[in-house]
């Protein structure tokens, strides 16, 4: 029998990402892991649970959150990914500010993830000199964190293209080899405050691959367009998440960032035991 499960997991899972929002009002958890005590035993049972990457986020992006400096940033990070990257703990660190950014490529990060993809061209050499892995993501902000905007979904992916075909180029150009790369469409806020941009993007998920040629992450978990859609609220989003996140795996993702590394790591082992046993 073939057809549903003819999948790209049976190739291989995407990586999990755990996130460990070290701030005071991330809208799903903001203030439980504000300290270093609770940031670390969060990251420690989330690499447990199945999670390959951990990614220290020292500022919300929410567009009711409240700004944080890079030096208040710097120092939530400090003292949680010193211990993470003792341990070999492979760690992506999530801030679009350059003082930031170059602060976790000098203390060992695996990974920088900017929700504005890299724009600050002063910051390309450095970039081209480390060996972080950079998640570009777009967003039709543009700059800064999301804001509440309705989109026209009909657009989006217009909007999509020419944002990573500019950007990625430019990146290359400055000298950041291709391999490095990984891509990140955006859902929820940083689409639109409509559900309609996030769906259409996640129905899309191969053809974006193919189109550029590196690796796609993805970060449905516990976004607005699923409590949109479902009417639920964040503590009861779990199962929204995971059929986003299901969804992308089988279209082939390779990343996906998740608050619930325990649900979908199982989720997961489930699918491709079952997709292993096609025929």
């Amino acid at each position: 029998m073939t057809g549903y499960l003819a999948s790209p997991l049976v190739a291989g899972r995407p990586r999990l990402v755990g996130i460990v929002n070290i701030t005071a009002d991330s809208f799903s958890d903001g203030g439980l892991y504000l300290s270093p005590e609770h940031a670390l035993v969060h990251a420690r049972r989330l690499r447990c649970e199945g999670a390959d990457i951990i990614e220290l986020g020292p500022a919300a992006s929410n567009p009711d959150a409240a700004r944080v400096t890079a030096e208040e940033e710097r120092l939530r990070l400090a003292p949680v990914m010193d211990q993470l990257t003792a341990e070999k703990i492979p760690v992506s660190i999530d801030s679009f500010l350059p003082d930031t950014q170059r602060f976790a490529m000098a203390q060992g990060a695996t990974y920088l993830n900017d929700i504005q993809g890299f724009p600050d061209r002063d910051l390309y050499e450095a970039l081209a000199a480390t060996e972080c892995k950079l998640i570009v993501m777009h967003s039709v902000q543009g700059t800064g964190r999301a804001t509440k905007v309705t989109t026209d979904p009909t657009v989006i992916w217009t909007d999509i293209d020419r944002f990573f075909a500019e950007r990625l180029a430019t990146l290359q150009a400055a000298g950041v080899e291709q391999e490095r790369l990984i891509i990140d469409p955006g859902l929820g806020y940083f689409l639109g405050s409509n559900p309609e941009p996030s769906l259409v993007v996640l129905a899309g998920i191969q053809e974006l691959k193919s189109r550029f040629g590196v690796p796609v992450l993805v970060s449905p978990s516990r976004k607005s367009f699923l409590r949109t859609l479902t009417g639920r609220a964040v503590a009861h989003i779990g199962p929204a998440s995971l059929a986003a996140e299901l969804h992308a795996a089988w279209q082939g993702v390779d990343y996906i960032r998740t608050h619930d590394v325990a649900a979908l790591h199982d989720a997961l082992t489930v699918l491709e035991a079952i997709a292993n046993h096609g025929s």
